[in-house]
């Protein structure tokens, strides 16, 4: 019997979502299958996704090949029609149990290659909750979905309406990682800063952070994935601001930096809106670091309009950069706008990282002769309360938060010793 074979692109959602598929295909004895979780942020993200599967058809010719995620929700008949793929299934289809027992008796010949519904109809996240996603560190997802139609994105064709974890679930399951020795806890979702939107009362994130902080004393560190900034609640930067255990690092969903740019990309916040907020959260927590997300190359971007990114990345102190170069999505309405061309999007897609690599040396600089909470991911390796990795050139105790001193940096990563 040879265990299936999972592949994961894209986001830590996906990564999530693969491990609980796994205890579902271990439930219903699913062998010699291969299950590719694909992305659809980017035209890339789906190239990537096709040559995977053409990869592992490879590597595994007697394998059953199952493609799912994004991709395969807003393209099934992309997939459907690949010589080496057996089963497509939807991003609902694959959190559903009744899906993988259909795909152990396919192996008789009784089930739909194509399964992939209509993901606006779904109105409630799967009741999948798994205990230990990663090994010191673990991963809630909260959300699902978004409400937003951004006209670049093509995710929300992908994961439907926004749906929320109830509060008390996500605590019952975060005290449940912290009795088994989880020392941190990331709250997931697609558009995180949503939650609660469509629950009794209407609460807010920043009521589910101050909660489960609250609920869970034990629990060392909180920390939040991809926010929209222009919806963080009074209780969100109240945490920020009182709660020592809620990490300094907010990796926000900015875009851009023009303002018309933002307009056509039918974003929620202007720039000076970005620029206030991280001036607000620095000011209630000195030591927050932020990550962001941008855009190059945004259909009508004019040099002017890019410089304007550019300028936020130091107006706003952003350290960690994630840089789209930006790609058509069918069906998205940017597809239809005025496009830059190519060499133009590479181009600023590369100034833009070579501003983030300078963001990031100032901020490993700036650590020099700090002391450090360190979560160690490895025996000589770890993570800051920033996230900042930090090297050391001794074992330590993983799993542990240590307090360390820093020596130096290579550029790319702290380096520490035990304090």
């Amino acid at each position: 019997m040879k265990p299936p074979v999972f592949s994961t692109l894209g986001c830590r959602l996906n990564a999530y979502e693969t491990e609980a598929m796994k205890e579902l295909a271990e439930a219903q004895g699913i062998d010699n299958a291969v299950v590719v979780n694909t992305c659809a942020v980017t035209a890339e993200a789906v190239r990537k996704a096709r040559q995977e599967i053409r990869k592992l058809r490879r590597e595994h010719p007697e394998a059953r090949l199952i493609v799912t995620g994004c991709a395969a929700q807003t393209e099934p008949e992309t997939f459907a029609a690949m010589l080496e793929v057996d089963a497509v299934i939807g991003n609902t289809e694959k959190m559903q149990p009744e899906t993988w027992a259909g795909l152990a008796a396919d192996f008789i010949g009784e089930t739909e290659r194509v399964q992939v519904n209509d993901i606006m109809s779904v109105t409630e996240t799967a009741g999948h909750l798994i205990d230990g996603f990663g090994r010191h560190r673990a991963y809630v997802q909260v959300q699902n979905g978004c409400d937003h139609r951004c006209t670049f994105c093509i995710i929300p064709y992908g994961r439907g309406n926004s749906r929320s974890v109830p509060a008390g679930v996500v605590v019952d399951q975060i005290k449940r990682l912290v009795n088994k020795g989880f020392n941190e806890v990331v709250l997931t979702g697609v558009d995180l800063t949503s939650w609660g939107a469509d629950l009794p009362g209407e609460p807010r994130l920043g009521d589910l952070v101050m909660r489960i902080l609250r609920l869970v004393p034990d629990l060392p560190r909180l920390r939040i994935s991809s926010i929209d900034s222009i919806e963080a609640d009074e209780n969100l930067m109240l945490a920020i601001a009182t709660e020592p255990r809620l990490m300094p690092h907010l990796h926000l969903s900015l875009q851009h930096g023009d303002d018309l740019i933002l307009k056509r990309m039918k974003r929620r916040h202007l720039r000076d809106d970005a620029i206030a907020f991280c001036e607000e959260a620095v000011r209630l927590r000195p030591d927050m670091v932020f990550g962001a997300d941008i855009i190059a190359g945004f259909p009508t971007e004019s040099e002017a309009a890019f410089d304007n990114s550019l300028k936020l990345v130091e107006e706003c102190g952003l350290t960690w950069l994630h840089v789209f170069p930006y790609s058509p999505r069918p069906g998205t309405p940017a597809a239809r706008m005025p496009q830059v061309k190519g060499p133009a999007i590479k181009d600023r897609a590369a100034r833009l990282r070579a501003a983030g690599t300078l963001r990031v040396a100032a901020h490993l600089c700036a650590q020099q002769g700090q002391i450090h909470d360190v979560l160690l991911e490895s025996p000589r390796m770890g993570r800051t309360a920033q996230f900042t990795e930090v090297t050391f050139a001794e074992d330590q105790p993983e799993g542990a938060i240590i307090r360390a001193r820093i020596i130096g940096h290579d550029g790319q990563v702290l380096q520490g010793a035990a304090a």
